[in-house]
């Protein structure tokens, strides 16, 4: 798995809407944070297009997308918000100035689509991370993490226990994001092997049957047999139906891991939830969990190299 460049004081952090439409606050937020920070920032008129729900047309929000992808002096694409849009491009995406000048894509939710896919098809690292969108309400922690881990540096995660946690430990590169997303790419080329691999889910806003279905697929199509442990973070504002379903979002996960046997993880710091603290998917990580909670590392990697 390749690592792209770490940033420099000064670096070229630019904005992209792939998804959903923002505001101007948002974008403006999100530039005073990034120069904040020290570094520079570069929002597009395209940002702030409308096309019913979405930030533009597909067509608009391809080409813009594909253009900071190709930009030479770009060194980390931040997504400004999720929400929906983000698959209905993926597949017109050029990644080959990508590939050879691999940068660092940032954000969480919709935008799970873009990191399981560079990570699938090109064997490089994302970030996940909170956005510009939820900058107001997260902690100061939030975002102070997302421009340590741009500059190399990640925070080792120490996890209170949880009743549903399975001790064990284990290591492997870490994969998944948004439960939606991660069902939504099931079977296509944007979904990573997931042999020995440590898979993360979060999600806002779903049917406690719909988790249940989601997990259901992914259990029949092999991936949670074939994964070597499990990290759950925020499963926030879910809803039930008139008759509830009986199991809370956690449960049911539990549920449906229960005949294996690798560590499982929940209440990790990440999500649809003020502390949604960066961290980088495809490193090799380190996943303990015993009595006394669980303990998340991720490996040292020199950047744009192989994790260590």
């Amino acid at each position: 798995m390749r690592t792209p460049p770490y940033l420099q004081k000064g670096d070229l952090i630019a904005l992209a809407a792939p998804a959903r439409a923002i505001s101007h606050s948002i974008a403006e937020r999100a530039e005073s944070t990034i120069c904040r920070y020290g570094f520079e920032a570069l929002a597009d008129p395209e940002v702030f297009l409308e096309h019913n729900q979405f930030a533009g047309t597909d067509e608009q929000r391809k080409d813009h997308f594909q253009r900071l992808l190709d930009h030479p002096d770009i060194k980390a694409i931040l997504c400004l918000r999720g929400g929906y849009g983000s698959v209905r491009i993926i597949d017109e995406l050029n990644f080959d100035q990508f590939n050879q000048h691999p940068k660092w894509i940032a954000g969480f939710s919709d935008i799970t689509v873009f990191q399981l896919h560079v990570m699938a098809v090109h064997q490089s690292e994302s970030l996940h991370c909170a956005m510009p969108v939820n900058f107001e309400e997260a902690t100061n922690d939030t975002v102070q993490s997302l421009f340590d881990a741009l500059q190399g540096k990640t925070p080792d995660f120490n996890i209170k226990p949880h009743p549903l946690n399975r001790r064990g430990e284990t290591s492997g590169p870490v994969f998944g994001g948004n439960l939606s997303i991660v069902y939504n790419l099931l079977s296509s080329n944007s979904f990573p092997n997931p042999d020995g691999m440590i898979l993360f889910l979060e999600d806002v806003d779903e049917y406690l049957y719909h988790v249940d279905r989601m997990m259901v697929a992914l259990k029949r199509a092999g991936v949670l047999e074939r994964i070597s442990g499990l990290v759950v973070g925020g499963m926030t504002d879910m809803r039930d139906n008139n008759i509830g379903f009986g199991k809370n979002a956690e449960a049911i996960i539990a549920e449906h891991v229960s005949g294996f046997d690798y560590p499982l993880c929940f209440g990790f710091p990440a999500g649809h939830q003020k502390q949604n603290l960066a961290f980088l998917m495809g490193r090799t990580s380190t996943l303990e969990v015993n009595k006394e909670g669980s303990y998340f590392v991720q490996h040292h990697a020199d950047s744009y190299g192989s994790t260590q």
